[in-house]
C-alpha cells in the first residue's frame, strides 16, 4: 500500500496567511479555527442524521417563516456555543434568529459573524448535499483599540456593504466534506480526511471556468417571474448550456464554481414587495459574491448592481441573485435591461 502524501492542513494554511501580515494579532486566525471545529462537529452530526433522532421538523418556524428542521436547530446552536465565548466576535446574526445574537459578557472581539447554519435544510431528509455559509467583517461600533472591545456589537456592525468582508466561505456536507473560503487573496478548498479529522488543501486557487456549462434556476417558479426573466431563461436554454438545479444554494454554487455555470434566484410575484427575491444578503448572497469575484466570477442583482456594493438596511434583507461565470452574468444583466417590462 502506498502511503498518502501529507498535504497542507487548513490550520497550517491559515497560520501561513497570518505570517504574511506582521501586524496581525491572530484574531482572524483564531476565529477561522473555531469555525473549523464547529464544521467538524456539524459534519459528525450530519453524517449520522439517518441513525440518530435528529431528522424531521422541530415544529418551529424561523424569522423567515420557514419550517425549522431539527438539524437546523442543532447546527445553529453548535456555531453559537462555539463562538459566544471565543473572544473573536462581538456579535452574530443567523438565518434562524430574528435579532442579533450577543456574545458572553467579557468576550467581545473585533469581528462580526453572519451565518446560514444549514443551507438547503429542506433537503436533509432526502440526503442531498447541504452546507454552512459564513461571512466575517470587522466591527465598526468601537475604536480600533483592542482594549475597547468590551462592549457587545450591535446591528450597525452588520449593516456594511459586502465589499467590507474580510473573509467568507462555506462548508459543504456531501459525498465528501469541503471547506471553501477566501480572505481576499483567492479561493481555496480543503477536503476533510475523516480518518484523521483534518481538512487538507485539495483545490488550490480555484477559478471559475471561462466556459459556462450549467444553468441553475428553479423553473418551478417560472410563472411567478417577470416577463423579461422568462424571456432570458428561454433565450439561454437555446444555447449549449445544460440545466442543473439541486435546490441547495451552496451545492449549486459549488458545482458552478468548480465546473462553470450561472445560478439565478430572481424576484417573483409571490414576494409581496415584488423586488426583494428570497435569498438573504448578509449571510447568503454577499459571502458567495465575495467568493465568486475572488474566483474570477461575478454576482449581481437583476438590475445589474454588484451584490458587494449593496448597502444593507436590515440584518435579514433579501435580494435577487445572479452569480457565477462572469461573462454569462454580465450577458444576463444586459439582456434583462434590454427587455425590461
Amino acid at each position: 500500500m502506498v502511503d498518502k502524501p501529507l498535504g497542507i492542513t487548513v490550520s497550517r494554511y491559515i497560520m501561513d496567511l497570518q505570517h504574511m501580515f506582521p501586524e496581525a494579532k491572530g484574531d482572524l486566525t483564531g476565529l477561522l479555527n473555531e469555525l473549523i471545529v464547529a464544521a467538524k462537529t456539524i459534519n459528525a452530526e450530519v453524517n449520522k442524521a439517518g441513525l440518530a433522532d435528529i431528522l424531521g421538523q422541530s415544529g418551529k418556524k424561523n424569522i423567515q417563516g420557514e419550517e425549522v428542521q431539527n438539524l437546523d436547530e442543532l447546527t445553529n446552536n453548535t456555531i453559537k456555543k462555539r463562538m459566544e465565548s471565543c473572544g473573536y466576535v462581538c456579535a452574530m446574526v443567523s438565518e434562524e434568529e430574528e435579532k442579533v445574537i450577543p456574545v458572553k459578557e467579557g468576550y467581545s472581539g473585533k469581528y462580526t459573524l453572519a451565518f446560514d447554519p444549514l443551507d438547503g435544510s429542506s433537503n436533509i431528509d432526502v440526503n442531498v448535499s447541504i452546507g454552512t455559509i459564513f461571512s466575517i467583517q470587522k466591527r465598526i461600533t468601537s475604536s480600533s483599540d483592542a482594549s475597547s472591545y468590551d462592549v457587545a456589537g450591535t446591528a450597525d456592525d452588520f449593516l456594511q456593504k459586502g465589499n467590507k468582508q474580510v473573509a467568507a466561505g462555506y462548508i459543504l456536507y456531501g459525498s465528501s466534506t469541503m471547506m471553501v473560503f477566501t480572505t481576499g487573496d483567492g479561493v481555496n478548498g480543503f477536503t476533510l480526511d475523516p480518518s484523521v479529522g483534518e481538512f487538507y488543501l485539495s483545490h488550490k486557487n480555484i477559478k471559475i471556468p471561462k466556459r459556462c456549462k450549467y444553468l441553475s434556476v428553479n423553473e418551478g417558479n417560472y410563472r411567478h417571474w417577470d416577463k423579461n426573466m422568462q424571456k432570458y431563461i428561454e433565450h439561454i436554454k437555446d444555447s449549449e448550456i445544460s440545466s442543473r438545479y439541486i435546490g441547495s444554494l451552496v451545492a449549486d454554487f459549488h458545482r458552478n464554481l468548480i465546473s462553470g455555470g450561472i445560478f439565478l434566484y430572481p424576484k417573483d410575484k409571490k414576494d409581496p414587495n415584488k423586488k426583494s427575491g428570497k435569498l438573504r444578503l448578509l449571510y447568503e448572497a454577499a459571502p458567495l459574491a465575495f467568493l465568486a469575484e475572488q474566483a474570477g466570477g461575478a454576482a449581481m442583482d437583476d438590475t445589474g448592481k454588484n451584490i458587494l456594493d449593496i448597502q444593507p438596511t436590515g440584518i435579514h434583507q433579501r435580494t435577487p441573485l445572479i452569480i457565477g461565470n462572469k461573462e454569462t452574468v454580465f450577458e444576463a444583466v444586459d439582456f434583462l435591461k434590454k427587455h425590461k417590462n
